[in-house]
């Protein structure tokens, strides 16, 4: 094979994640862009649309051509959802250009992540990329199954790595011979197995193969990862390590789709197709009951309870039916299974978690193995890494499935942030709730986003649950601002009803660092958690908040080396804390409350200072974590000495912390 290669795009480079192309479409669909995406003014227009639809990120002077518009459209396009633009002539017969297609509203209404996934295998399936001779169209899809089943069929799996896909993948089409194909990727393999270092192996691969390619060497891999990306969204491929592997409920579907031949239907025909929505096998009443037959036996085989006897089979669509009931079961008993392995792989989470901190990027294994956080998609891995975490640390009573409420792909990775109107993740175990809320804002507007319904969640989540509800809220940064709002913790629920809500705020590197120290301690459990937030929110009432977020620094710092030492940090005894208007039991004089302390002052020319302290100490003074150092805007830093406590019949100071500790006085 010493022919000109050329690579085959099913995505495009400026818009990597298909994911993202629901949203953008919707976006598309309710603007005065519909029918005019054409022109530089109309380009720049839907470019800013998008911009401030949140959609992309287009950083002020980044982009003043339009080009991301661009890139949407071709999209849009390819994947039937607007009328692609031809001859004029047959631009009429087809639809108008930039117009939604009937396709197109199927796409809107598609308000399941199968849904989805069908509409791109429907767009997928059909044959509209050129071939080499201009004249025949294929499908690179269909084109990549017939591989993969040769390959399966020679080795027993279907399973295409990163280097196989990039060199004898997309590299090639239906001009090619198939079984030639497969030779030169079992070679390869063999050879590479046999490889004492695969990089500088994979690098002189590259080299070779790129003396037929005229462009940059580096497209072989870096088009490899998105077009991969691509086609995992038709819903019949998956990751395999860096690679892909056809999914095991699909198998029957990729053997009718798969094709090794070129269409010579015209392209206007194809066009058709694709924007009124391509037929796909199951349409077909024997094709979807062998698949659903198929789906059974494999059910039987796990040994997983499946009752579809309620359902009609007389129809394509109702046995579609019945098979997609299948598929979601047998995706959350895999997500149970993923679930349970999750306690394995704490390292990789908290090496997401690294790269979160960071804003994205990627981290490099070996060859076969890596990580990569999106810059672009950092909101969803917040979301997908901590409930990762979560299902390490175990023991929830609810689903995994429960817990979160962003939608999964079949590899278990993220499609997109969960909506709005509840919370992140909801970890329920035995004797209590956490519930997890998280952001990637780090701006003084995080209080202003987050601060109304992380404390609406909460609230209804105490209302719901028979059981204690804590709150965790994490971000790479937490804003004072925001951290004001959860120290106070008030919230009125429905009738008035005032609620003190327990909601301590973490950023992320703080969580990573107690996530981390409980599996190298072999002390994963959620009680450890648990004391965590509470043992943070001790002096949420005492601390100004800057001086509470650093006694948070302090208590996880503590709590880390505690957890993965077993050893307890110890500190000489100061006295229990005193919160404002706190009642105690004097052993002579009965029960109390105070109602304010006395201080002393170096800095003050009275050098000592009554304080009133029945609701909080005065706006100029705050309190350290200890509990008895006091800092004074004016007079600089004081020491209590005595609260002082009114009784049933008398007003007097009790020293501090002296009293306190000898038992003579009692905080209640």
């Amino acid at each position: 094979m010493n022919e000109h290669i050329d690579i085959w795009l099913v995505g495009n480079t400026g818009l990597r994640n298909p994911n993202r192309i629901q949203d953008g479409f919707k976006v598309f669909a309710g603007s005065p862009f519909v029918g005019n995406l054409r022109g530089k003014d109309n380009e720049i227009g839907f470019m800013n649309y998008l911009n401030e639809k949140g959609i992309i990120q287009n950083e002020e002077g980044k982009d003043t051509s339009g080009s991301h518009a661009r890139k949407w459209r071709l999209m849009f396009a390819k994947n039937g959802l607007i009328y692609p633009q031809i001859s004029k002539k047959e631009q009429e017969d087809l639809g108008p250009l930039d117009d939604i297609t009937p396709f197109g509203r199927v796409f809107l209404k598609a308000d399941t992540y199968p849904a989805v996934q069908e509409c791109y295998l429907r767009a997928m399936s059909v044959e509209q990329f050129p071939m080499p001779d201009g004249i025949h169209h294929f499908s690179p899809l269909r084109w990549l199954l017939a591989i993969m089943l040769e390959l399966e069929k020679r080795t027993g799996s279907s399973e295409m790595s990163r280097i196989e896909f990039a060199l004898w993948g997309h590299t090639t089409n239906p001009s090619c011979d198939l079984n030639e194909v497969v030779d030169n990727i079992l070679d390869l393999r063999q050879r590479r197995a046999s490889a004492p270092a695969k990089r500088p192996f994979d690098k002189k691969e590259i080299a070779k193969r790129g003396e037929n390619y005229n462009k940059k060497p580096d497209n072989f891999l870096d088009y490899s990862d998105m077009n991969m990306r691509y086609l995992r969204i038709s819903g019949v491929l998956q990751r395999k390590g860096r690679g892909l592997i056809i999914v095991p409920t699909k198998h029957v579907l990729a053997e009718k789709l798969a094709k090794t031949t070129a269409s010579s239907t015209p392209i206007m025909e194809q066009y058709k197709l694709l924007c009124n929505g391509a037929p796909l096998p199951t349409d077909n009443a024997d094709v979807a009951k062998t698949l659903l037959e198929d789906l059974l036996k494999q059910v039987k085989e796990r040994h997983i309870l499946c009752d579809i006897s309620d359902l009609p089979l007389n129809t394509p669509a109702e046995i579609n039916i019945a098979r997609q009931r299948i598929e979601n079961i047998l995706a959350q008993t895999d997500e149970i299974q993923y679930a349970n392995d999750q306690c394995n792989q704490w390292q990789e989470i908290a090496d997401y978690m690294t790269l979160l901190i960071k804003g994205g990027g990627k981290l490099v294994y070996d060859e076969d193995n890596a990580i990569e956080v999106p810059k672009d998609e950092t909101p969803a891995y917040l979301e997908w890494t901590l409930w990762r975490a979560a299902l390490a640390i175990d023991h929830m009573v609810n689903k995994p499935y429960e817990v979160r409420g962003f939608k999964l792909d079949s590899d278990f990775m993220p499609v997109s942030a969960a909506g709005g109107g509840k919370g992140d993740l909801y970890c329920e175990f035995d004797d209590f709730t956490i519930l997890t809320e998280v952001t990637m804002s780090t701006s003084s507007r995080q209080e202003a986003m987050e601060g109304e319904p992380v404390r609406r969640h909460v609230s209804d989540a105490v209302l719901k649950y028979e059981k204690p509800v804590y709150g965790m809220f994490i971000a790479v940064k937490i804003d004072t601002n925001t951290a004001e709002t959860f120290r106070h913790g008030i919230w009125y629920a429905r009738g008035d009803m005032k609620q003190r809500l327990d909601i301590v705020p973490l950023t992320l590197e703080q969580f990573q660092e107690y996530f981390v120290a409980m599996f190298e301690g072999n002390q994963a459990k959620p009680e450890h958690l648990r004391d965590l937030i509470l043992e943070c929110e001790t002096k949420r009432d005492i601390l100004e908040t800057p001086e509470w977020k650093q006694y948070i620094n302090t208590v996880v710092t503590e709590k880390a080396y505690a957890v993965r030492t077993g050893i307890k940090h110890t500190a000489v005894p100061d006295g229990p804390i005193v919160l404002p208007g706190a009642m105690v039991r004097h052993v002579t004089f009965g029960v109390g409350q105070v109602v304010g302390l006395m201080a002393s002052f170096p800095g003050c020319q009275a050098k000592t200072m009554e304080l009133p302290y029945l609701k909080g100490l005065p706006d100029e003074v705050s309190m350290a974590p200890n509990g008895n150092t006091l800092h004074h805007n004016r007079f600089g830093e004081g020491k209590v000495f005595a609260y002082i406590i009114v009784f049933n019949s008398v007003i007097m100071p009790i020293s501090y912390p002296s009293s306190f500790l000898n038992k003579e006085l009692l905080v209640e």
